[in-house]
């Protein structure tokens, strides 16, 4: 493709299927989870229209992070927002996946 063709959604959508992780300092065996949970829950809670629950989607990470690996964890998924927390070391994953949802999780 041509640096001047302007690329379609839809091709651009399917390029980003896989979880782009922007910043972490978990663990490995942490990380691999921590990914798993916010990519099954966005593509679990999204519709075939393309709108998806984002209540459900975080509050299925959270009880699922909080299960495995003890409370209490937060969870931001949008479109579009900034973030300054404070954290525990080890403890934060910053990715976008599907495309345009970034999922920032935290304890």
């Amino acid at each position: 493709m041509a640096e001047d063709e302007p690329m379609d959604m839809e091709g651009y959508l399917k390029l980003a299927k896989y979880p782009l992780i922007k910043h972490t300092d978990m663990l490995e065996e942490m990380r691999v989870e921590a990914v798993e949970q916010c990519v099954s829950a966005i593509e679990k809670f999204t519709t075939p229209e393309g709108e998806t629950n984002l209540e459900k989607a975080t509050q299925m990470i959270k009880e699922g992070m909080d299960k495995k690996f003890g409370g209490p964890w937060h969870i931001v998924i949008g479109e579009g927002f900034s973030f300054e927390i404070t954290y525990e070391v080890r403890n934060l994953l910053y990715i976008f996946t599907g495309g345009t949802q970034a999922c920032l999780l935290w304890k």
